[in-house]
């Protein structure tokens, strides 16, 4: 079962929190003596130490899926059990898969993940630098694909970024579709424009996330006031060639993302808000 990316931080009763490890997923299948450890692509791993732990664990049979994490301490973190001794698993909700999980006898480098308390999760995982959270939705059964009853989580960076352009709404949406943002590039190689040595203004990716009706409406009413015919980007790559609309750069906004591509784009990227109190032109990548 594969968690999905939301951009939401929520708590819920209906839900249930784990820590999200920044490792490599694990399937491990237990038959006697025998242990094979999978891949999340079907892969064979070979890893003794987890094969021999497993094979010590007093069940004939077993399929385990986990999180393996390299940092010391080296860990196999396991999450979900979807077979045991003859008995399928996975259509048995989440906390009966814990029960069953909870009884067993895990020794080193074998771990098992524990429920968080909701309230407090996405703050620990910010304030501990953990990879993020895992929301599991209480009663779900185990399903081999991609679902909505797992959520993932990401702890995110966080900085200001210009507007510099957007894109217009599809289908039922209103306002607008993306905003198109970038920043400030100090110090590399001024562009002359009119004469006057500037500061290259950077394309750094659309942002589409992040916003209510109300938000959505009373941006586009700013933006059209903005308008300019020709973008304002002096580097960009990647910019959107249909129903794009170019702005002066003087709405900033404050933005969180996962991380910086190789492409030097923004992923994932969602808005937090408006900033009134900076400058555009001091907008400049951290």
């Amino acid at each position: 079962m594969a968690a999905t990316l939301t951009q939401e931080r929520f708590t819920d009763s209906e839900w249930s929190f784990e820590r999200k490890f920044d490792g490599i997923r694990l399937l491990a299948y237990k038959k006697g003596k025998s242990v094979q450890l999978f891949s999340r692509n079907r892969l064979p791993q070979n890893i003794p130490a987890i094969s021999k732990a497993i094979a010590k664990l007093p069940h004939r049979e077993l399929i385990l899926d986990g999180e393996i994490t390299w940092h010391a301490p080296f860990s196999y973190h396991v999450f979900d059990i979807m077979w045991i001794d003859g008995r399928e698993t996975m259509s048995l909700p989440l906390e009966e898969r814990r029960s069953l999980l909870h009884e067993l006898p895990l020794t080193a480098p074998l771990k098992r993940v524990t429920e968080l308390p909701g309230k407090s999760a996405w703050e620990r995982a910010q304030k501990e630098g953990w990879e993020g959270v895992i929301a599991k939705r209480r009663g779900s059964v185990y399903e081999q694909r991609r679902s909505r009853n797992w959520l993932k989580m990401k702890c995110e960076l966080a900085q200001e970024f210009v507007v510099g352009g957007f894109t217009d709404p599809q289908g039922k949406r209103v306002g607008l579709g993306a905003l198109l943002v970038g920043y400030y590039e100090r110090g590399s190689s001024p562009t002359v424009r009119k004469g006057v040595l500037s500061d290259d203004f950077i394309y750094a990716g659309k942002i589409g996330t992040g916003f209510n009706t109300e938000l959505l409406l009373q941006l586009r009413k700013q933006l059209d006031a903005l308008e300019i015919p020709k973008t304002p980007f002096t580097k960009a790559v990647g910019l959107p060639r249909l129903r794009a609309h170019w702005v002066r750069p003087e709405i900033v906004l404050q933005v969180g993302f996962i991380e910086w591509t190789k492409h030097n784009k923004l992923r994932h990227p969602r808005l937090l808000g408006v900033r009134h109190d900076k400058d555009p032109r001091d907008v400049v990548r951290e």
